[in-house]
């Protein structure tokens, strides 16, 4: 399915905002962030390259950025897999939001992280029912895992 019907049937499902993630993979690894102590959403927990989409920002562009701003990735647009899938919450605000999950194979550039994240790892992909994630998150590895 491509981007523009994705966000149109987010927009016909009364979805107000956007978020892009990405799992990060390289060897049957996955890149796993540990979230600030005092962070108000999961404080501590681990976490997924991701994000808020701006108004006006596509899911790629959005994930670039966000993509740039967390494991501080070179510019340019992702080189993802053919995988995606999305789980809906609400925002802090209380916005319907949609987080659209890609897979993006490790360009192997050095990982550096932002101010939001305290530390990452390499975590063998089968052992993310172990992780910290989210259980959305985990959903959404499991989905990745079962696509390949």
């Amino acid at each position: 399915m491509d981007l523009a019907t994705l966000v149109g049937n987010a927009r016909l499902d009364g979805i107000g905002r956007f978020s892009a993630g990405a799992i990060v993979h390289r060897a049957g690894r996955i890149l796993l962030l540990r979230r600030r102590p005092d962070d108000t959403s999961y404080p501590g927990a681990e976490d997924l390259p991701s994000g808020g989409v701006e108004p006006g920002e596509g899911l790629l562009e959005g994930l670039e950025r966000e993509l740039a701003e967390e494991i501080g990735r070179p510019p340019g647009p992702p080189a993802l897999d053919p995988f995606v899938t999305w789980f809906d919450y609400d925002s802090r605000s209380g916005i319907r939001t949609r987080q659209f999950t890609f897979a993006l194979p490790h360009d192997g550039s050095p990982v550096v992280l932002s101010g939001e994240h305290t530390a990452f790892r390499w975590a063998p992909a089968g052992e993310y029912p172990d992780s910290e994630l989210t259980p959305r998150l985990k959903e959404a590895v499991r989905d990745w895992l079962d696509s390949r």
